[in-house]
């Protein structure tokens, strides 16, 4: 995720970097004014047709159609990208929360604070690479206990890890240190990682319908390809600028919903997962 001040737009104007979409479409920017020039070419030089009334209407309200499907698109792909931040807010708190609770149940020096401090770190971590889809054991950091077998030949490391956690805070009840509600204030605590995880499985796993997708791009293609044949009828070879820069608008709106959509990846505008996970177990080393 990039971290950039919004208000300073002489910066962002002439700014570009690998996930901006100019970029990304240029080649198709060029090819765009490429064949409207041609087409200007053999329309105002060779064919001479006689420019027809208000030749770019049909255009026109195509073009509100879909600017309106446009605007769907990309609330729908923010909605998703902003869930997402709120399930790994919802993380953040949690992971505090319970760190607090058992902070003051637990006694000082006790094992199980490293323990557990680990072991909230690892679901974390094993979470962020869960939803990359690249979950590895070597990322985790591997107790007396919990070691590098306990996680071998597990697909759902997340699971694994919370396992791990309910034992150890089953074992302290056992133990005597927290009475029977105290323990089931922990129990939720632990119950709100699973929910979250499950919240984030939900978004990564269910994709904007493929129809959906190809039906915005089918109809900007069309929409694109067919502006010349009436642009160059008002606007002669300003139609090369003019269209080259509706493409841009339109292609450059998809490609940023496209983007977003999916917010748990390595994208520059996806969430930032790993300043995240390291801030988090910042706050539970200090509290534990």
């Amino acid at each position: 995720m990039i971290d950039y001040n919004p208000k300073n737009w002489w910066k962002f104007i002439f700014y570009f970097h690998k996930s901006d979409t100019f970029s990304k479409l240029m080649p198709a920017m060029l090819g765009i004014a490429a064949y409207t020039a041609i087409f200007a070419y053999v329309e105002n030089n060779i064919l001479h047709y006689v420019p027809i009334r208000n030749p770019l209407t049909v255009h026109s309200l195509v073009g509100f159609v879909l600017s309106l499907l446009l605007v769907f698109r990309t609330n729908t792909a923010y909605d998703r990208w902003w869930e997402g931040r709120k399930i790994w807010g919802s993380f953040t708190n949690n992971s505090r929360n319970f760190a607090l609770k058992l902070s003051t149940l637990l006694p000082e020096g006790h094992t199980s604070r490293e323990t557990i401090r680990i072991l909230i770190g690892n679901y974390l971590q094993a979470t962020k690479d869960h939803l990359r889809g690249k979950a590895k054991v070597d990322h985790l950091t591997f107790t007396a206990t919990y070691n590098e077998d306990y996680y071998k030949d597990h697909k759902h490391i997340p699971n694994r890890v919370a396992k791990a956690l309910y034992t150890e805070i089953y074992k302290l009840h056992q133990e005597g240190l927290f009475n029977l509600e105290q323990f089931l204030a922990l129990n939720n605590e632990l119950s709100s990682f699973t929910d979250n995880l499950g919240a984030c499985e939900r978004i990564k796993n269910t994709p904007i319908p493929v129809s959906y997708n190809i039906f915005i791009k089918k109809i900007i293609f069309i929409y694109v390809f067919t502006m010349p044949i009436t642009a160059v009828l008002e606007y002669k070879f300003w139609s090369i600028p003019i269209v080259t820069l509706v493409f841009y608008a339109f292609a450059g709106i998809e490609i940023m919903a496209e983007e977003i959509e999916e917010p748990f990846g390595t994208d520059a505008n996806d969430l930032g997962l790993d300043n995240m996970v390291v801030n988090i177990k910042g706050n539970l080393l200090e509290i534990l």
